[in-house]
């Protein structure tokens, strides 16, 4: 993601080589889901989410601190470390 840290926007970007379901969900440090930013079937491209910007979640009203997001592409698996500072 970029900027990290970030207040309160930040871009997660990924690509995929291959067509798949994919699944973007973010996790508070504790582990409980915050938000599910993508799971849908996706073309191989490269593709993007603002995470403040997601219909079920804004960023501003979550507090500081570090959160997870976890990228599902078929067999893929990858989490990374975002940094929350207000």
């Amino acid at each position: 993601n970029y900027p990290n840290p970030f207040n309160p926007n930040t871009k997660i970007s990924w690509q995929s080589p291959v067509d798949s379901w994919q699944i973007l969900m973010v996790y508070d440090v504790l582990g409980n889901e915050v938000a599910t930013l993508v799971d849908e079937y996706k073309p191989a491209g490269s593709y993007s989410v603002d995470f403040n910007n997601v219909e079920t979640l804004h960023a501003t009203s979550l507090p500081s601190g570090v959160y997870f997001y976890r990228l599902q592409a078929g067999d893929y698996f990858e989490t990374r470390k975002m940094i929350l500072l207000r």
